[in-house]
């Protein structure tokens, strides 16, 4: 879509972290003015006495690192935090809510895959239209989806309604996990952007400890006890609980955070491009004794001014084209390989984690009698027949142990990201990750089994810290959101698929999915050697 470059009162109205427009004001006497600063790729051009303008990257160290970048971490991490609640949520209350809604297996497999049907449905989508509209806008769109229609799901009185509406919360968490990655990479100096992605993706850990603390503390009590006029179950609080982290982080994009100021170069809005890169030097230098003045930036717009007019005409067929057109350049050109390597790596890590770690919590039911899970056939099968009260607090403090065991995996990524880059971390924590998964199906007690589920909580996180990475690098802007977004979406197909084949092998011959899980991690830890190295490149 057309972009076109804002003034006046619009502009002072973007929301820059709270700073006033007073603070943003240009004195009219000073004519055209760059950044301050001592390298001569700053300096005026000799020709002509005409000033040069700052391309992306030089515009962005500029700008500075410091209270700004932080800031962004906590709203983006938050937001990050808050999808992994949402999708999470689910494994947590299958234990009990199988049997207020009278669920078998295979239901549950469905109800595991609703959420990721609705990712894959929405990845792409909001991918595209943060490409196209904006990533600040998408962001607060996708994740009032996730939140108001996960709320909702709290109270469905039949599977079928609860199962609708997780599929539209899934519409919504598919659009914010990809475009947080594209929007907060956008305002990273090059020499840091690997570190502070990995810190970002270390929010998921963060959301996936509190989705396990809250089933902790709030499944297992009776709360009929203490509302006193209705049976409301525990696991329903609990997935109400969980809509909040999403809520409350549209509210802080909408009113805290301001557009990508890469984004707005290439739509050709240089001077809200300005006012970002202003506002981010002014929070950064807070308290020290230097001046920011404005500057002139080098802009190379990508959309078609007549775009928008066209659409107008209602010409629906060159609209899908155009939808699609992202997805041919994805596998055009020099982005070939490496979108075909994506592809297999995505699919393989998407279904080998979400297929094994979805059915954690059950899985550790079935072992309270002692055994593995699928040693122990002697245990009865059918899960409907079986009790859920009381609810047994084990189950969630492994889940609870196992979201914890992240811990060291992050703080590995975001110590090594820089020195060793994303290429080398995912391949070898993805071969790691699938030897762990094997020995799960080898051992014998349940205690061996939480061991190695730690283990390959701790190593598998790396590979997804480290795709983060390697993902916001590997494509140009305007294909930026739209490839996460589509990438995502070949991963949610692949977590559906994981999710539905736990779901009928499970009461029968696990062994089978456990095994494929580490044939599917080996698979990508190996493709993964073929992408290109990213370490400290500059965004296109």
């Amino acid at each position: 879509m057309s972009r076109h470059v804002q003034t006046g009162d619009a502009e002072a109205r973007e929301p820059l972290l709270s700073l006033r427009y007073e603070d943003l004001k240009e004195d009219s006497d000073e004519g055209v003015i760059i950044f301050e600063r001592s390298t001569s790729s700053f300096k005026s051009d000799s020709v002509g006495g005409s000033q040069k303008r700052l391309k992306y990257e030089e515009a962005v160290d500029a700008a500075g690192f410091g209270v700004f970048h932080y800031a962004l971490l906590v709203v983006c991490g938050w937001a990050n935090a808050s999808d992994a609640v949402e999708i999470l949520c689910v494994s947590f209350l299958l234990p009990t809510a199988r049997c207020d809604l009278h669920l078998d297996s295979s239901d549950m497999g469905l109800l595991t895959s609703s959420i990721f049907l609705g990712m894959m449905f929405g990845g792409y989508m909001w991918g595209y239209l943060a490409d196209q509209r904006g990533r600040r806008k998408v962001l607060v769109l996708s994740l009032t989806v996730n939140g108001i229609f996960g709320g909702l799901s709290s109270m469905a009185p039949w599977f079928s309604v609860f199962l609708v509406l997780r599929f539209i919360s899934g519409i919504g968490v598919g659009g914010s996990i990809p475009v947080i990655f594209s929007y907060f990479s956008e305002f990273m100096p090059r020499l840091k952007r690997g570190t502070m992605i990995s810190a970002l993706a270390t929010f998921w850990m963060a959301g996936n400890i509190l989705a396990a603390g809250l089933a902790w503390a709030v499944i297992p009590t009776n709360w009929t006890d203490f509302l006193g006029f209705m049976d409301f179950q525990g696991w329903r609080l609990f997935v109400m609980l969980c809509s909040v982290p999403s809520l409350t982080s549209a509210l802080f994009f909408l009113l805290l955070l301001p557009e990508s100021p890469k984004f707005l170069m290439e739509a050709g809005r240089e001077k809200e491009a300005l006012r970002v890169f202003k506002q981010m030097f002014k929070l950064n230098m807070r308290g020290k004794e230097k001046d920011f003045t404005v500057l002139g930036l080098c802009i190379n717009p990508r959309r078609d001014p007549d775009e928008t007019r066209t659409l107008g005409k209602g010409r629906l067929t060159w609209a899908i084209k155009k939808a699609l057109l992202p997805i041919k350049q994805m596998f055009q050109g020099s982005l070939k390989v490496r979108s075909f390597v994506l592809l297999i790596v995505f699919f393989c890590i998407s279904f080998g984690y979400y297929g094994l770690w979805m059915w954690f919590p059950e899985l550790f039911a079935r072992l309270e009698s002692g055994g593995s899970p699928c040693r122990n056939m002697s245990l009865p099968r059918p899960m409907q027949n079986q009790s859920c009260y009381p609810v047994k607090t084990a189950v969630y403090m492994e889940g609870f142990i196992i979201a914890a065991s992240n811990l060291p995996g992050n703080l590995f990524t975001i110590l090594m990201m820089e020195s060793t880059g994303g290429k080398v971390l995912l391949s070898c924590s993805l071969l790691v990750s699938s030897l762990s998964v094997f020995l799960i199906y080898v051992v014998q007690t349940k205690y061996q089994s939480l061991i190695l589920s730690c283990v390959f909580s701790g190593v598998s996180v790396v590979a997804w810290n480290a795709l983060d990475v390697v993902g916001t690098e590997l494509y140009p802007t305007h294909l930026r959101s739209s490839a996460l977004g589509f990438f995502t979406g070949v991963g949610r197909v692949a977590a559906i698929m994981g999710n539905i084949v736990f779901g009928k092998l499970v009461d029968t011959n696990c062994s089978v999915p456990i095994l494929l899980v580490s044939a599917m991690l080996l698979t990508g830890g190996l493709v993964a050697l073929l992408l290109p190295k990213t370490k400290q490149m500059d965004l296109t």
